[in-house]
């Protein structure tokens, strides 16, 4: 499986750990960034890369990091395909797969400790959605949403003749 991982100062140290752990797991990762510690960076030039990826299928599952990982939610569910929650718990991690198709998961990186990160990941990156009929209608409805809301990654979009 390969998973991108994308993160703030807010959650630089927190990606820097799950990447070591994740490679030693045999997982491909791709890290969308930051790659140095800058305190001045913003989230989204990160996080919105790692999205696209997802939706264009470069990756298979992405973790977006800020420091509370509500900024990270908040945009990488602007682009159209992403399934993403702001998940501290293990039951959310799994659960929001299993019944939501979820696809990439954000977290906080000055919320959970390290080991936390460590076990949510892994309870994200092993769930598989369900395809149960109720979570595969609700899902229609969702994405119906999508096609009147949301970024449209740039490979998605079509482009008119002249």
């Amino acid at each position: 499986m390969i998973v991108g991982i994308a993160s703030d100062h807010g959650g630089f140290e927190t990606k820097q750990i799950l990447m070591e752990h994740l490679k030693s797991q045999n997982y491909t990762v791709i890290d969308f960034g930051n790659t140095v510690n800058d305190s001045t960076d913003d989230y989204p030039d990160y996080v919105i890369p790692l999205a696209r990826a997802v939706v264009e299928g470069k990756v298979n599952r992405g973790i977006a990091i800020c420091g509370s990982g509500v900024g990270a939610s908040i945009a990488v569910n602007k682009v159209k395909g992403v399934r993403a929650a702001l998940v501290h718990d293990n039951f959310a991690a799994h659960q929001g797969v299993e019944d939501d198709d979820m696809n990439i998961l954000c977290m906080g990186g000055r919320i959970i400790g390290a080991e936390t990160a460590l076990e949510l990941a892994s309870t994200f990156l092993r769930a598989e959605f369900s395809k149960a009929n109720r979570h595969v209608r609700r899902l229609k409805k969702v994405k119906g949403l999508e096609d009147s809301f949301g970024i449209v990654p740039e490979s998605k979009k079509k482009h008119k003749s002249k």
